[in-house]
């Protein structure tokens, strides 16, 4: 048996166990509990902005900036008890500014893509930017990952918690109705980051916020030896354009069958039509549970660290994404140029093109409702 297999072997004995659980800093930094906040720059329209750095009682750590609700860093212990940053971007936030692939952004309010950027509502049609051409993607041209946030440090007993609101005008992005949202983000002291979306609305609209971390539990190289579960008996194809077709295709005899372990890099090469069209993984899982309900979503485990990221979510969906528009061209945190493959995200949502999919769950709210999403991404080792 070869070293990989025995990895392979002993992340499935145990997947349905618990797991073993296993900073930069500003000269002007304020700090309340396990919180600090410290200047992180202005925007192009001259807009301070700020960087929170979480830290829980084990040490794990977790930056986020008030701009886009960007997650900038956030340190979790590998096998040997050392702290290392598990997500890819940027040193400052000039580089979120000037040019980002979605690193660490909260996306809104429409994640993934709504197909020739058209949806009809009440029997009225809404033309959105193709800014993904033909379609529609992640909420436009600025989406909530590129606008400024207010800002609350809150008192919560899972661990240090900030929260960020946000008013949506109604025609923001082509969108109708005034959304009010609220994001709240928190370092749990069993090392997990857990993001709790609120919104609520005047008027009829479609909302589908997630997260966009890239991910690279290793802190180094490609995520092709990163090994992935995700518990679904279905997905979403899509055609060339990466819309849906509308079916629910069973993942048995494919390379998107993830029901046991498998590494990132095992198939991903193959000779199938999907993956060609996105490159590689850049798919919707259909999870195994009840609309609704609060379960896992996906296991990654790197052998190298040792480190676990379980994410759970009470989202229908998961996009799968292994980071095959890196193409080398943006250098980030710490001069690492990052390449074909360096990232994954894991984003836990609603269909892509849910709108114009009426097999596809409702992504409607109305006046008088709550939207409610809660990711958790949870980290622990393996030794």
């Amino acid at each position: 048996m070869t070293k990989s297999s025995r990895w392979l072997t002993l992340f499935f004995a145990i997947s349905g166990a618990a797991w073993l659980a296993g900073c930069a800093t500003n000269t002007h930094e304020t700090s309340t509990a396990n919180i600090s906040r410290a200047p992180f720059g202005t925007t192009k329209d001259g807009v301070p902005v700020d960087i929170y750095t979480l830290r829980n009682s084990k040490g794990a750590e977790a930056r986020i900036c008030n701009y886009g609700g960007l997650v900038i860093s956030l340190k979790v212990p590998d096998k040997k008890g050392q702290l290392g940053d598990v997500t890819l971007g940027y040193d400052t936030l000039e580089g979120y500014l000037k040019e980002t692939p979605y690193f660490g952004a909260l996306i809104g309010r429409y994640g993934n893509r709504i197909a020739r950027g058209k949806f009809t509502l009440d029997g009225k049609q809404y033309t959105l930017a193709t800014n993904n051409y033909p379609n529609a993607l992640h909420g436009g041209v600025k989406g909530f990952d590129k606008v400024v946030w207010e800002p609350k440090v809150i008192v919560n007993p899972e661990g240090p918690s900030l929260q960020l609101s946000y008013v949506s005008k109604d025609g923001e992005e082509g969108y109708p109705g005034t959304l009010t949202v609220t994001a709240v983000y928190t370092l749990t002291e069993n090392n997990g980051l857990k993001l709790s979306f609120t919104a609520t609305t005047d008027k009829d609209t479609v909302i589908n916020l997630t997260h966009h971390s890239y991910f690279n539990l290793a802190g180094k190289g490609d995520v092709l030896d990163h090994v992935v579960l995700i518990p679904a008996d279905r997905f979403t194809p899509v055609d060339s354009t990466l819309i849906p077709t509308g079916q629910l295709a069973p993942v048995l005899g494919t390379p998107f069958d993830f029901r046991k372990p498998f590494t990132i890099g095992t198939r991903i090469n193959e000779t199938d039509e999907q993956l060609k069209f996105g490159g590689g993984y850049d798919h919707n899982w259909v999870m195994n549970k009840t609309m609704g309900q609060f379960g896992l979503m996906a296991r990654v485990y790197e052998p190298t660290s040792g480190r676990v990221m379980e994410v759970f979510s009470d989202e229908p969906g998961l996009q799968f994404y292994s980071g095959n528009f890196l193409d080398g061209t943006i250098t980030g945190k710490n001069g690492w140029v990052y390449k074909f493959r360096n990232g994954f995200c894991m984003e836990p949502q609603h269909y892509p093109d849910s709108p114009n999919q009426p097999n596809f769950p409702s992504v409607v709210l109305k006046p008088g409702q709550v939207y409610h999403n809660v990711i958790e991404y949870r980290f622990s080792v393996l030794k």
